[in-house]
């Protein structure tokens, strides 16, 4: 039970790595708060965790508006007076080559991949200063350390989470609050089962470990981070790759 009594804020954890993410510190003894933009997703699994035993809430949130972000960041307090893990999970994709790729699909990722994660960390870190403590855990990619083509908004939006986890470890390392990033390689779901088989086989060609990763295996490195037993550490990238930028 290492995250026995804490309060975690997990974004876009309706489905997917977030939700296993969710899961795992649940297992853990912490409080889950599922956030997504898509409310009744995220109350679905809330449900679905208190009816496995788990202490868990759910609300809708826009990450790219400071305002919808700003009002569930109250609501939790309101509820349980404090966040003490936060989690920035959403993202999203929209790939294309980049003399093809609209305004609006750059746009839109930045907007929901790095601007979601400065205004969700902005609003939760006010909370986490006052109690000198706290933990916060960026989502990256290894698409933002190799590049890849065809996803240049995606991977500039992912690099940018890796600054920016470095800048507030700098920023906030003296007052109790660590920050550090997850950097997910190929990972197994539902996009990766549409997969052929050659296609598959050519990213198992990639990857040393010769295999793809799970979304359990993000969470675990997640939970690592949340816990004591990372205290000293803070401004890390944790890749999560089978050896894949090696």
């Amino acid at each position: 039970m290492r995250l026995k009594d804490q309060v975690v804020l997990i974004t876009g954890s309706a489905r997917g790595i977030g939700k296993e993410i969710a899961k795992t510190f649940a297992n853990e003894g912490a409080t889950v708060i599922i956030s997504d933009i898509n409310a009744a997703s995220a109350e679905a699994t809330s449900e679905e965790f208190k009816k496995e035993g788990f202490n868990s809430s759910s609300f809708a949130c826009d990450v790219t508006s400071m305002k919808s972000v700003e009002e569930m960041i109250n609501k939790i307090l309101d509820n349980y007076s404090r966040i003490d893990i936060l989690v920035n999970n959403a993202g999203i994709t929209k790939d294309n080559l980049l003399l093809r790729m609209s305004e609006n699909e750059w746009d839109a990722v930045l907007n929901t991949n790095l601007k979601g994660v400065f205004c969700c960390t902005k609003a939760v870190t006010k909370s986490m200063l006052r109690a000198k403590k706290g933990k916060i855990i960026n989502i990256a990619s290894i698409i933002g350390i190799t590049g890849n083509a065809g996803q240049a908004n995606y991977s500039a939006s992912k690099a940018g989470i890796i600054g920016f986890t470095k800048s507030i470890a700098k920023e906030f390392s003296s007052r109790g609050i660590t920050s550090n990033a997850v950097a997910p390689g190929f990972i197994q779901s539902d996009m990766t089962d549409k997969l052929t088989d050659k296609a598959r086989e050519e990213i198992f060609k990639t990857i040393p470990l010769g295999k793809l990763g799970t979304p359990k295996d993000v969470a675990n490195a997640c939970l690592f981070l949340a816990s004591s037993e990372a205290d000293y550490i803070t401004g890390q990238t944790i890749v999560v790759d089978g050896g894949m930028a090696i």
